[in-house]
C-alpha cells in the first residue's frame, strides 16, 4: 500500500479540469441522506421540513452523516461558511451542529447571487439590483458624451440590463411570462 504524501500542486480554481474530478470525488456524498441534498459546483445545501420533531432530527442525522463522510474522505468542511436559514414564521428555529461546532443562524443568506430571507421576501434583492444598475448608469452618464440611442442602448444592454434581469424568474415569475409574450 502506498504512503500518504503531501500534495504540492493541483488544478487551479475555476479551471475546466478542476470540476470533473471534484464532482466524481463527491459522487457518494448523498449516500444515506434522508433530506434533500443539492450540489452545485462547490456548494452543497441540505434542506428539510421541520414542522415535526422527526424532520429536525433527520436534518441533524444528515449533518452527522456528512461529517462522517468528510472524515472518511480526509476532507474538512469550511465550517465558517455554514449557515442555517430558518424558513417560515412558524419554524421552531432549532440549532444544528456539524461535528462539534454549532452552525450560525442567519435571517437572510445569499445563494448563487440571490439574496433570500426567511420569508422568501425578494424586496431587498430587487433594491440591491436596482442600486447597482443605477450606479452603472451613473458611470455611463459621466463617461459617455454622446446621448444618442445608438451609443447608449448597447451600453445599457450589456452593462445595466443583466443586473436587472438576473434571476428575475425567481422573484418575479409574472415578469418572465410577460417577457415571453413580448418576444
Amino acid at each position: 500500500m502506498s504512503k500518504w504524501r503531501p500534495v504540492t500542486s493541483g488544478v487551479p480554481q475555476g479551471s475546466a479540469l478542476g470540476l470533473a474530478p471534484f464532482t466524481t470525488f463527491l459522487g457518494d456524498m448523498d449516500g444515506g441522506i434522508e433530506c434533500t441534498l443539492s450540489k452545485f459546483a462547490y456548494n452543497t445545501k441540505l434542506c428539510g421540513g421541520v414542522n415535526m420533531l422527526e424532520g429536525r432530527d433527520a436534518i441533524q442525522r444528515d449533518l452527522d452523516r456528512l461529517e462522517k463522510w468528510a472524515h472518511a474522505k480526509s476532507m474538512k468542511f469550511n465550517k465558517a461558511k455554514h449557515k442555517v436559514l430558518h424558513m417560515d414564521q412558524g419554524n421552531p428555529k432549532h440549532i444544528y451542529r456539524l461535528g462539534g461546532e454549532w452552525i450560525e443562524s442567519r435571517p437572510e443568506e445569499k445563494d448563487l447571487g440571490v439574496l433570500i430571507d426567511e420569508k422568501f421576501n425578494m424586496s431587498r434583492q430587487c433594491m440591491l439590483a436596482a442600486q447597482k444598475a443605477n450606479c452603472i448608469l451613473g458611470c455611463i452618464k459621466r463617461s459617455v458624451t454622446s446621448r444618442s440611442r445608438e451609443g447608449i442602448l448597447p451600453l445599457y444592454s450589456a452593462l445595466v440590463r443583466p443586473h436587472l434581469e438576473y434571476c428575475v424568474q425567481l422573484w418575479g415569475p409574472q415578469y418572465r411570462r410577460d417577457m415571453e409574450l413580448l418576444e
